[in-house]
């Protein structure tokens, strides 16, 4: 088992501010000490004291500085030789002891990515996860997979996506044995992920809670109505629905509809799919989850759960099964997907929010923020346009869209690399929706799971007017404009009058004609009907199928197949997946962790002094509900239970 990492930000960035923030304020001071010493002799020998008091604060801030430095660069040594012996041990699979791998579904993943964490502990992710299994099934040694459920949920596009690779790691002959602590959570994803396994455990002193699924979706209409705060937003059209949590007090029908319509379809997909997997009829499976909650001896007396233990029990299963005592068990995470060779197939990767600029990929040890900038994945498609080596390109979006900007720069990006000769082509995560959609629309072909969540084309735009809210406090703000009215638009503390409102109208409406444009032209359907299946509604990979926006259905393997086809590759071809861009060097990655400036630290308490205001707080709040004003392509999309 790895070891933790120390927390290394508690213990350097406390130094490393401490010793910025003195040599800067030393600046500072110096620079007014200079300025009061023109005025008067005896100043002189204050600041003398002075500032051979703040030479040798300077001094220890500096030595202090000097020994974390070699302590950073010693640990930095020891995680790269760890990782090279670590790296070496995962890839000497070929012994004569049979091996069972272990998948532990409890902790989240993320889609892909993860796996450059400078300080280990990289995160599990659904693609590498599925990459590994497609691996181990050719693996002689591998007997099988023991899997630890979640209790409770996970999105049903991952679900869906690992009990494929499940069953097609089964196709060789391996079993799949999945213990559960529990189904306590309502929702079938969890369930879902594991019922294609040879066998599954439950702890017999836990339920089965299965029920279907259920969204939640909150309104802040009459919150906002309460204590005049006034919610402006324009929407294109009747479905972006994620004006009417600030608009509304429950939902229009347009929006149960849709919504409605999204579960229905994740509940028939993944019903059907329990149903072949445990041998049983779907009507049966509606009844079972119709009489929710059950025991865990009446989940096994239903064909639901095989067998009743623990964990060890199950554990020790697994190993009499694959050859007894001789066996052993690696994590999927440390088998790897093994090494590559054939032609090469680029990989390019988007999850989360679509942003300007640089993406966040989740590796950074201090923060599990991921986003999809506009700069780094076109940069990436650039890139792989240009190798002549790379025969294909695999798009992997998962994302709820965001910045129209950053979302028709990747459009851009992906439309030169088809015109330098290389397919593209998408396969959807969880999400692929609004911006997400966008950057989407113009493949060669796009590929979604029957559960992936995607469409929304539509656009919305607006804000949250707090000045009458605030009054009531005493909080007043006065404006002064130079230039045009439009300076106003933006602003949380007055209202639009009816120029900017159509003014701004217009501009959305802008971009929902370039949005629907792109994905007429994309999908080569005619302007007219894609204009009758946008106006802002979800769908799910299956709906998306039957009405044009989305061409397969299947996860990253897939996708990755119809990449060889329309490269023109044998699908029996061995083929090398290369990540673009290429995954940051630990050096790259500890200069863009710690490169703080000296001004940023010393401003560091000023910052956090503002942020304690009641003025501040109140403001951040509503910002935050509204969201960045850069994502007007973002679907809002309830979270599945």
């Amino acid at each position: 088992m790895k070891q933790a990492s120390p927390p290394l930000k508690s213990i350097f960035l406390p130094i490393i501010y401490v010793n910025t923030a003195l040599n800067y304020r030393l600046s500072r001071k110096n620079l007014a000490s200079t300025y009061f010493c023109v005025y008067g002799f005896p100043q002189y020998f204050f600041n003398l004291r002075f500032l051979m008091r703040q030479f040798f604060i300077a001094l220890l801030g500096s030595v202090v500085g000097f020994f974390v430095a070699i302590f950073l660069v010693v640990f930095l040594f020891l995680a790269i030789i760890g990782t090279m012996i670590s790296s070496n041990v995962s890839k000497d699979k070929k012994t004569n002891a049979p091996l069972v791998l272990t998948m532990d579904l409890r902790s989240g993943m993320l889609d892909h990515g993860g796996q450059n964490n400078l300080f280990g502990n990289a995160s599990p992710s659904l693609v590498r996860t599925v990459r590994t299994l497609s691996t181990a099934k050719a693996d002689k040694n591998v007997k099988g997979l023991l899997i630890r459920a979640n209790s409770w949920r996970m999105s049903p596009e991952q679900a869906e996506e690992l009990r494929l690779a499940i069953k097609d790691f089964r196709s060789t002959g391996k079993f799949v044995i999945a213990h559960a602590q529990g189904f306590e959570g309502t929702s079938l994803s969890a369930y879902m992920a594991v019922s294609a396994a040879d066998e599954i455990w439950l702890q017999d002193t836990t339920g089965f809670a299965l029920a279907g699924y259920r969204a939640e979706i909150e309104f802040m209409g009459g919150v906002f109505e309460k204590y005049d705060v006034k919610a402006e937003f324009i929407q294109f059209h009747e479905y972006k629905n994620a004006v009417n949590a600030y608009t509304e007090k429950t939902l229009t029908e347009p929006h149960r509809e849709a919504m409605t319509a999204l579960l229905q379809s994740l509940m028939d997909t993944s019903v059907a799919h329990i149903a072949q997997d445990r041998a049983l009829t779907e009507s049966s499976v509606l009844e079972f989850l119709q009489n929710a909650p059950h025991s865990a001896e009446t989940a096994q007396e239903q064909g639901y759960v095989t067998t009743l233990g623990h964990y060890i029990d199950a554990h020790d299963y697994a190993r009499k099964k694959a050859g007894g005592a001789s066996t052993k068990f690696q994590n999927v995470n440390d088998y790897g997907t093994g090494f590559e060779t054939g032609p090469i197939i680029a990989f390019i990767g988007g999850q989360g929010a679509v942003v300007q600029g640089r993406s966040a990929d989740g590796s950074n040890p201090f923060s599990n923020n991921v986003s999809m900038g506009g700069d780094t994945v076109s940069e990436a498609f650039i890139s792989a346009a240009k190798n002549d080596r790379v025969k294909a390109i695999v798009f992997r979006v998962n994302s709820p869209g965001g910045s129209p900007t950053a979302s028709d720069q990747i459009w851009d990006a992906v439309n030169r690399a088809k015109d330098a000769g290389k397919p593209v082509v998408i396969s959807m995560g969880q999400y692929a929706a609004s911006g997400g959609y966008y950057v989407a629309a113009g493949a060669d072909r796009i590929v979604a799971m029957p559960t992936t969540i995607t469409g929304s084309i539509g656009v919305y735009g607006g804000k949250i007017v707090l000045g009458d809210a605030l009054e009531k406090f005493g909080y007043n703000v006065e404006s002064i404009n130079l230039g045009g009215e439009y300076g106003a638009v933006h602003s949380p503390f007055e209202p639009w009058n009816q120029n900017n409102r159509e003014a701004y109208r217009q501009s959305l409406e802008h971009i929902y004609v370039d949005f629907t444009t792109r994905v007429a032209e994309g999908r080569n359907l005619p302007i007219e009907r894609v204009r009758e299946i946008a106006k802002g509604r979800v769908w799910t990979g299956e709906q998306a199928k039957d009405i044009g926006l989305v061409d397969d259905l299947g996860g990253f393997m897939k996708a990755l197949e119809i990449a060889k086809e329309l490269a023109g590759i044998d699908a029996d071809t061995s083929v090398r997946i290369k990540k673009f861009p290429r995954d940051l060097t630990p050096g790259e990655q500890l200069e863009q962790l710690f490169n703080v400036t000296a001004e940023a630290t010393a401003n560091l308490e000023e910052l956090r002094i503002l942020t304690q205001t009641p003025e501040f707080k109140a403001f951040m709040r509503t910002r935050e509900a509204l969201g960045n004003e850069n994502s007007q392509l973002r679907a809002h999309l309830p979270e599945i239970k």
